[in-house]
């Protein structure tokens, strides 16, 4: 059996024309960085433009109740969907870890299967799947998250923070998923505390320039919950296709 880090999931190919669709797989160079604030802010922009977007948390640790996952009730919410909760998200922990150390820790292993089969009710159309934490953190003992974005065949949006630190945490991400030959829509900056540091005026435009890719934010750093999602929305406004953000 291939080692960890080996493995290359073979992806599930999209049913014809289904590629004109924006979908996005939504995934950080770390934990806490807003990546359910901006998969939130992306489900309510192709909601608005009449897409009947789906969100997807397959794997959340951290639930204060298991019935009523925060994140994907709030992916639900954002898209304006009603479906059930067991095909939103499949896999729920109470730990607040890696869900596949939560799941050992309980002595389960998390089915790959069920997850490709919610997966398949969910895929039909455009699509926010979120991820937990990095590239590298393990979903079971044979999957990382990295794995489950090249089976689904998802571009990725990387959410990274805006301060020190994220040329090196953004670079190592971005070689590890052209590694896998998955492809990058676009690198999202998110302040996620008050502080301001000074590499915040240079990040952009030197992870743009160094890795010929699109830059976006960085998204403000607000207390209130709405403006921060009006500041997400804003940000994220261009990977909506004009086409439809014009309906």
């Amino acid at each position: 059996m291939a080692t960890r880090g080996s493995r290359h999931p073979h992806p599930v190919p999209l049913p014809e024309g289904e590629g004109k669709w924006p979908r996005f797989f939504v995934t950080g160079t770390d934990t806490g960085v807003g990546k359910t604030q901006a998969s939130r802010a992306l489900l309510s922009l192709l909601a608005d433009a009449g897409l009947s977007p789906q969100g997807f948390k397959p794997y959340e640790s951290g639930c204060a109740s298991l019935s009523a996952p925060s994140d994907a009730l709030s992916l639900r919410e954002a898209a304006r969907s009603a479906l059930p909760l067991d095909i939103v998200c499949p896999h729920r922990f109470r730990a607040p870890l890696a869900p596949g150390v939560a799941a050992r820790r309980l002595g389960r292993e998390p089915d790959w299967n069920t997850t490709l089969a919610a997966w398949e009710r969910v895929r039909h159309g455009s699509v926010v799947v979120e991820g937990a934490g990095g590239l590298f953190v393990p979903l079971d003992s044979s999957h990382d998250v990295i794995d489950l974005i090249s089976t689904l065949g998802l571009p990725v949006l990387l959410v990274a923070r805006a301060g020190l630190g994220t040329l090196n945490h953004t670079a190592l991400s971005l070689e590890a998923l052209a590694a896998r030959n998955i492809p990058v829509a676009a690198v999202l900056l998110s302040r996620s505390t008050p502080s301001r540091d000074p590499s915040e005026r240079d990040n952009p435009s030197l992870l743009s320039e160094r890795h010929h890719i699109q830059v976006l934010g960085p998204v403000p750093y607000l207390e209130d919950p709405r403006r921060r999602h009006a500041a997400f929305r804003k940000a994220l406004a261009p990977l909506v296709p004009e086409r439809a953000r014009g309906r």
